[in-house]
């Protein structure tokens, strides 16, 4: 597996922190440390407007050495969505109990699922499993033939 990917859906989050930038600047600049992250740039936030005036918010991303923390607000709706992506295992309870205590929410969804189920994180490992499949592959059509 490349890594694990958990996605949160929080509701009923505290709106003043949702509309304030420096809040989710703050936010994502604490989180990396917070999960066992590695912060390789600071965190990128910025205030944007939506097609409905409803819809506006700030949104903000952290690059990780492992991957990218991400989170999209909408304060008139009360609502926030959160991404960690990572290439290492990390504790998502935790991660989860420390969002949905910094932005306040009253309920929550979570998703968390691998990614990249075939990536080959050790190349010379999985050069050393695919010749021992080949091999055993080759001594069975040998036994086969005799």
């Amino acid at each position: 597996m490349f890594g694990p990917h958990l996605t949160m859906d929080l509701y009923g989050c505290n709106k003043k922190k949702l509309k304030d930038v420096g809040f989710v600047y703050n936010f994502l600049d604490e989180m990396p440390g917070l999960v066992g992250m590695t912060k390789i740039m600071p965190p990128y936030t910025f205030q944007y407007s939506g097609v409905k005036p409803e819809d506006w918010g700030v949104s903000g991303i952290v690059l990780i050495a492992e991957s990218h923390i991400s989170i999209h607000t909408f304060p008139e709706k009360g609502y926030a969505s959160v991404d960690i992506f990572s290439c290492k295992d990390f504790d998502t309870e935790a991660a989860c109990d420390i969002i949905v205590s910094r932005l306040g929410a009253k309920t929550y969804e979570k998703n968390f699922f691998q990614r990249g189920r075939h990536f080959p994180k050790d190349i010379w490992r999985n050069g050393q499993m695919m010749a021992m499949a080949r091999d055993q592959k080759q001594a069975v059509s040998a036994s086969e033939e005799e």
